[in-house]
């Protein structure tokens, strides 16, 4: 089983299967007993609306578990759902982390998939698991530049040889953009709006490039001076101008990456560009800001979303999920 556990979305691959879930990080559970009332998109459509005695949590917070107890609860809880006719299955799991994972964090995502009934539990490098995943040659001498923009963290990588060469984590990423959203929204519109309805502006008119026919949409949310419900009309100008500072931020993590990138590798960089993986890279013009500011050429893979969970499932068909395992490296294996 591959498992792309995100801040975001958790997508589990299964072998000859393909990709069996895709389900929002959430869970649902009652302040009291802690019991779980629901998991994934019905979880979500809860968030900003539960009332009294329930909660919904994202166990996940910048691309690593920060509620531990709640991650094994959901990870059960889907593996229920996947397995409901056949409750002592226990497969192996092999997951993703990001680059600059700590010990602890490895730690938490391993246990976590124990807890949840696996049989054996590997992590491994998202970045090199999305560079599989987006079909390049890893093990070749020449290299490669992924970033991958998920919900909590973008992840950049240049690998070569089979494994990391530079490495770079900023916890900047699609939550980040959908705060500066709220933000833009109190300071000019004096509205508060709630995260979904970021997320939703995000993906209707959200862009980092001029557009060639500019776009607006209806955002509903709370009057701030009378308290009242209300609505405004905003534009995709305004949003891409609320968003550009977040954005920008990321560029320069790929820039500064390029300029640790020792020289050989540079040269191959120039031939091969940037390969943009993650939601984050749907973001209209992204591909096309980073070609700008860094004279790139840049890329997105054809199915951004679903790159790293591909590519895990990749390495457990090859059989190399011990190989590839980060555990190995930073744990010394179990």
């Amino acid at each position: 089983m591959a498992i792309d556990l995100g801040t975001a979305n958790t997508l589990i691959h299964l072998r000859g299967r393909g990709i069996v879930l895709r389900e929002p990080s959430v869970i649902a559970i009652e302040t009291a007993g802690g019991a779980v009332r629901a998991i994934g998109e019905e979880a979500k459509r809860m968030v900003g609306r539960t009332p009294e005695g329930l909660k919904t949590v994202s166990p996940l917070v910048n691309g690593v578990i920060a509620d531990i107890d709640a991650a094994e609860q959901m990870l059960t809880q889907f593996m229920h759902k996947l397995y409901r006719r056949r409750p002592f299955v226990h497969p192996n799991m092999l997951i993703g982390v990001p680059s600059n994972v700590t010990e602890v964090e490895c730690r938490a995502v391993h246990d976590a998939a124990r807890a949840a009934g696996a049989r054996e539990a590997w992590v491994m490098e998202e970045s090199l698991a999305a560079a599989i995943g987006a079909g390049l040659m890893i093990n070749e001498v020449t290299g490669n530049m992924v970033v991958d923009i998920g919900a909590g963290a973008t992840k950049i990588a240049v690998i070569a040889l089979g494994d990391v060469v530079v490495s770079q984590g900023v916890r900047v990423a699609g939550n980040e953009i959908n705060e500066a959203i709220i933000a833009h929204l109190r300071r000019e519109h004096n509205m508060q709006i709630g995260e979904q309805t970021a997320e939703m502006i995000k993906i209707s008119i959200g862009s980092v490039w001029p557009m060639h026919r500019e776009t607006e949409c209806l955002a509903r949310g709370r009057d701030l001076p009378s308290g009242m419900p209300a609505q405004t009309t905003v534009k995709s100008g305004e949003i891409r101008e609320a968003i550009g500072e977040t954005v920008m931020n990321i560029v320069n993590a790929v820039k500064k990456s390029l300029e640790e990138t020792p020289p050989e590798l540079s040269a191959d960089l120039v031939e091969h560009g940037i390969i943009l993986t993650g939601g984050g890279a749907l973001l209209r013009g992204m591909d096309h800001l980073i070609k700008h500011v860094t004279g790139m050429p840049t890329k997105i893979v054809d199915d951004p979303m679903s790159c790293v969970v591909n590519g895990i499932a990749a390495i457990l068909q090859q059989g190399d999920a011990v190989r590839y395992s980060y555990q190995q490296k930073i744990l010394g294996g179990d």
